[in-house]
């Protein structure tokens, strides 16, 4: 049983309710491009994770064949005192070696490449618990090996990290201030609005999944101020909706830096050194800007109500065709969900532009729009769903309606942004 895949609906059903609730007390939490930008990242981590979700498991059974030095049954983790004592222990754990991955995600580069896709937000609401790092999977497996080694199932350390999973989506609002005695123990909305903060008091503090003890133990923890609110976000700024960009910003950057730095051993090591560390000489002829949080001002690129409504409605189809396609993939696999993904990453990529008031955008998106016609035949083409009359009627709709509310919408934009630059 999918756990996650389970919580999925009710994840949505909680944004809703903050969303209701930011409306109503005018909390100002939310902003549609931005959490459009984090529920996208985290659409797209899962739909690509269909294509790598294999590749830790293969790593996880090899240890668990070769190396297991304990034979735990499954039938040892049921309802009795014992088993429900195997199971609290692999979840205490999990957390533990979640603790430090997470940790050495904030401080050794290559892993802060996949992890800061987390942490690009500029806001901090429940979409922010679901912007997630699409690669994750090539580095972030490895520190769970010693359970596999020690002998938990499978089935058990895959549920625990599920179980622990959904508990930090509750932690990531503003909406709950702190809670009394559980901030002793346990991972908090106070505790990870500090984990999300980049001012210098808080960075790098509170990296606990269920637990903060760890942080504790570990000399990590660090309590939300009242005299220092948190300035959310990364110090060198996403600016951009694109969920793509999102997961290659940070390599990026190291990879400039690898290319100009002159040594070899610079080169290589600048992907495994501290975070932050960079080759004297790249240093020295590119100087990375001081951060100046009190000129802070969050990315919002000034587009027109009508396109911010066209790409929530857009949006709305996307979730609702993620969750279709999630369905689609338990039931045919991999290949049958390929075309479905191509049609839902460029959908994507296109609110991302419009969002960002690109100049290409409309003819990007005119693009997309036109090409789902050959992206539905391969769909058909690879499953076994009926090439049913009324589903291309309604797919025809879809297209024609978006391409006139498309232009209309980039129209209004060009008209506001021209009297924008005309009253300057």
């Amino acid at each position: 049983m999918n756990l996650i895949a389970k919580a999925v609906p009710f994840f949505l059903l909680a944004i809703i309710i903050e969303l209701l609730v930011n409306h109503y007390r005018k909390a100002g939490v939310y902003r549609s491009n931005d959490a459009i930008n984090s529920i996208s990242a985290g659409m797209l981590d899962t739909t690509l994770g269909y294509f790598t979700n294999f590749l830790p498991l293969l790593g996880w059974g090899f240890v668990m064949q070769n190396f297991a030095l304990i034979d735990m049954p499954m039938a040892w983790f049921d309802l009795s005192p014992r088993g429900l004592a195997l199971w609290v222990t692999a979840a205490l754990a999990w957390d533990f070696c979640y603790y430090w991955f997470h940790r050495f995600s904030h401080e050794i580069s290559v892993l802060w490449a996949a992890h800061a896709v987390h942490h690009q937000s500029e806001e901090y609401n429940l979409s922010t618990a679901l912007r997630q790092t699409s690669t994750g999977f090539l580095f972030g497996w490895i520190f769970y090996l010693p359970l596999f080694a020690i002998g938990f199932p499978l089935a058990v350390l895959v549920t625990v990290n599920a179980i622990n999973l959904i508990y930090q989506f509750w932690v990531h609002t503003r909406l709950i201030g702190r809670l009394g005695p559980l901030e002793a123990v346990l991972m908090t909305p106070s505790h990870h609005r500090v984990h999300h903060a980049q001012n210098e008091r808080y960075i790098d503090k509170n990296y606990g999944g269920m637990l903060i003890v760890w942080d504790r133990l570990f000399g990590t923890y660090e309590p939300e101020a009242d005299d220092e609110p948190v300035v959310f976000g990364v110090r060198r700024p996403l600016a951009s909706w694109n969920p793509f960009w999102a997961n290659l910003q940070v390599y990026d950057y190291l990879l400039f830096d690898a290319r100009h730095a002159k040594r070899w051993r610079d080169k290589l090591g600048i992907w495994f050194r501290k975070t932050g560390w960079r080759p004297a000489d790249v240093e020295a002829r590119y100087p990375k800007q001081n951060v100046d949080l009190d000129a802070f001002q969050k990315f919002d690129p000034v587009v027109a109500v009508e396109v911010k409504r066209y790409t929530t409605a857009q949006f709305a189809i996307a979730i609702a065709a993620t969750l279709w396609i999630g369905q689609l993939y338990m039931e045919q696999g991999g290949p049958a969900v390929l075309a479905p993904c191509v049609a839902l990453w460029l959908q994507l990529a296109s609110l991302g532009m419009l969002n960002e008031g690109r100049a290409w955008a409309r003819n990007f998106e005119v693009v997309r729009l036109v090409g789902l016609l050959p992206l539905l035949l391969l769909v058909f083409h690879f499953s076994v769903l009926p090439l049913a009359p009324l589903a291309w009627a309604g797919a025809a709709f879809y297209i024609l309606a978006s391409l006139e509310w498309v232009f209309r919408a980039t129209r209004a934009n060009e008209i506001r942004l021209k009297t924008i630059s005309n009253n300057q």
